[in-house]
């Protein structure tokens, strides 16, 4: 029993004691007692809220498949990293290229991968093992000669938009274009998630501007299309707040989609269940022509939105052209 001389109150499982002789307060009083307890709550809430949250660590074993000395990414055949990602092949940031020093292709290994917001790394590799790998493939970096923002059948396939409707590239005919690829499986946020978040942010960007363009278009070409589905897409789209009038997801056959990577410069390997694959944004201007190819992921919102203002000129411009 609480002491006779006081009143105890209980409050979200904390005990405020106060004299008795101020069980006659008036109940603005109490009132704004409790206000100011509400008050430091919801202080002490948002301060716990605004501060970062520590990146999350994974245990990971798996086997070097690619490394170059100097570079600061190492592609990996994982195995399956409990809660967060199935096992795939994929490239694995490093902080430094030394995160690597003595290791090779076809080393098995053991590392911890850091996950944040933003970005992710993978450091303190082990050596646990080594396997005989087969020989790597040849691969050809058409970039130069992508088919997209040229002359090709290919642009006049209808592939599916995340709206299960047949939708081809020449359907955006006079409007400034953004093309990528992705999957929406990717887990590391400084790969595929980045890409979206370009168009997101570019976007959005674009349509807040005064007197702005219109005549623009994103498309964010899925080379899984087992696994992304146009529901998958559309359900993608919603999580990064797209505009389905300015932003599409393709999807379609395989070989199609093999078949427009190609010819867009991009390299990935999706046999087995495994995706690896390097980046291309590619700008087309308003009069089909390609304009300019960033060859990275990070934060392109800017230079995204300027190839664009100026693409979409091209219509109106014939004296704007492009790289």
């Amino acid at each position: 029993m609480p002491p006779t001389d006081s009143i105890t109150i209980v409050w979200d499982n904390c005990r405020i004691r106060k004299p008795r002789q101020l069980r006659n307060f008036p109940s603005q009083s109490l009132a704004g007692l409790f206000a100011a307890i509400l008050l430091l709550g919801a202080a002490t809430l948002a301060a716990q809220t605004d501060a970062p949250a520590a990146p999350r660590t994974f245990d990971v074993k798996g086997i070097i498949t690619k490394i170059e000395p100097g570079k600061d990414e190492v592609v990996i055949q994982n195995e399956t990293i409990s809660n967060y990602m199935d096992a795939m092949t994929m490239p694995f940031p490093l902080k430094t290229p030394d995160a690597v020093a003595g290791l090779a292709r076809g080393d098995k290994v053991k590392f911890q991968l850091h996950v944040d917001q933003g970005e992710s790394w993978a450091d303190h590799f082990l050596k646990i093992g080594a396997v005989t790998l087969e020989k790597e493939k040849a691969h050809s970096n058409p970039a130069s000669n992508t088919t997209i923002g040229k002359r090709s059948p290919l642009l006049d396939y209808k592939f599916t938009n995340e709206l299960g409707q047949a939708v081809s590239f020449n359907d955006f005919h006079g409007q400034a274009l953004a093309v990528t690829f992705f999957y929406t499986r990717c887990p590391l946020p400084d790969f595929c998630p980045r890409l979206s978040r370009n168009f997101q942010d570019a976007s959005q960007k674009l349509e807040a501007m005064k007197d702005a363009p219109t005549n623009w278009h994103f498309i964010s070409v899925s080379f899984d299309p087992e696994f992304d589905t146009p529901e998958t897409l559309l359900n993608y789209g919603k999580s990064y707040h797209y505009d389905p009038a300015h932003w599409s997801f393709f999807t379609g056959p395989p070989d199609k989609i093999a078949e427009l990577a190609r010819g867009a410069g991009v390299e990935y390997d999706a046999s087995g269940g495994t995706i690896n694959h390097n980046f291309r944004t590619i700008i087309v201007n308003a009069q089909g022509h390609l304009q300019m190819i960033f060859p990275t992921s990070g934060d392109l919102s800017d230079q995204i939105v300027s190839e664009i203002l100026k693409a979409a000129r091209v219509q109106s411009d014939p004296s704007v052209t492009g790289h």
